[in-house]
């Protein structure tokens, strides 16, 4: 266990998301010891929960929950052929019945800043103390060195560091580069390479926005899916600083992650023929 510890201990460090997996409960016959834990993330699996079946179905299962980024507590029974109330039965033939706990250990998820200027460093203060994984990108020096509280820092082309590092699936984009250009550039890519983030927000008037759509649709067709945008970005709290502006999106952010109704969103103040998200 010494060395699952070292292992979970520097897991966390690097901010790596995983699934740890416990063995919280056990009756009758089985390999599993109440105690016993096994960490999953994307890329490795250290630890063990008893092995052979159990123990393919955990792994399997823990990274379904790593996707969603949630927790579980789920039976099992070690009986190959036979059904009882309330648990899974696997293919085993212990006859015991095992209870997992599965917990997830990590940010609340990923959010790419393209931009570090003012927008993207009061962003990155609201965003910081939320548990996000915060990654700015920005090809100038002087300004990313700017940030103190992001954990990855990308002084490279906005396309370049998409094109080298992909966008994780659903995560959260914020895009407010200093160029239009760079804006419809970072988004034409992401829908290109057909990356799936939840949520891409850009920083945009209603009139540049309309300018976007056209151009977009014309590369991508009037049938794209864009219910994931969000631009004008924010929820409609009021204000135009830097602050007012950054707490408006981290509003946004937190209200998609967590599924809630019912806040208006500045997209929402659009004509109601430019309410792109209803295309489809």
């Amino acid at each position: 266990m010494t060395d699952f510890y070292a292992k979970l201990t520097e897991k966390i460090e690097q901010g790596t998301p995983m699934i740890v997996v416990t063995a919280v409960e056990k009756e009758g016959e089985g390999p599993v010891e109440v105690g016993k834990k096994m960490g999953v993330t994307d890329e490795v699996t250290f630890g063990t929960v008893g092995g052979g079946a159990l123990e393919h179905y955990a792994i399997n299962q823990a990274k379904k929950l790593l996707k969603q980024r949630t927790h579980l507590m789920e039976k099992y029974y070690l009986n190959h052929g036979e059904i009882i109330p309330s648990a899974k039965t696997l293919p085993m033939v212990c006859g015991g019945i095992v209870t997992l706990f599965y917990e997830y250990i990590g940010p609340k998820n990923t959010v790419y800043i393209f931009g570090a200027g003012h927008v993207g460093q009061a962003l990155s203060n609201v965003l910081n103390p939320l548990s996000f994984y915060l990654i700015a990108i920005d090809p100038r020096k002087d300004v990313l060195d700017r940030l103190n509280h992001v954990q990855e820092k990308h002084q490279v082309s906005f396309v370049e560091y998409i094109q080298k590092h992909g966008i994780q699936e659903n995560s959260f984009v914020i895009v407010c580069t200093p160029s239009h250009t760079h804006d419809y550039h970072v988004l034409h890519h992401i829908i290109e390479a057909k990356y799936l983030p939840k949520y891409i927000g850009m920083l945009c008037s209603p009139t540049k926005l309309r300018d976007y759509l056209n151009k977009t649709y014309e590369s991508f067709g009037k049938d794209l899916d864009l219910s994931h945008f969000y631009s004008p970005i924010g929820l409609d709290t009021g204000g135009g600083s830097p602050e007012e502006i950054a707490i408006s999106i981290a509003a946004e952010i937190l209200a998609i992650h967590h599924g809630k109704k019912g806040h208006k969103h500045m997209r929402e103040n659009l004509d109601d023929h430019d309410h792109y998200w209803k295309h489809q």
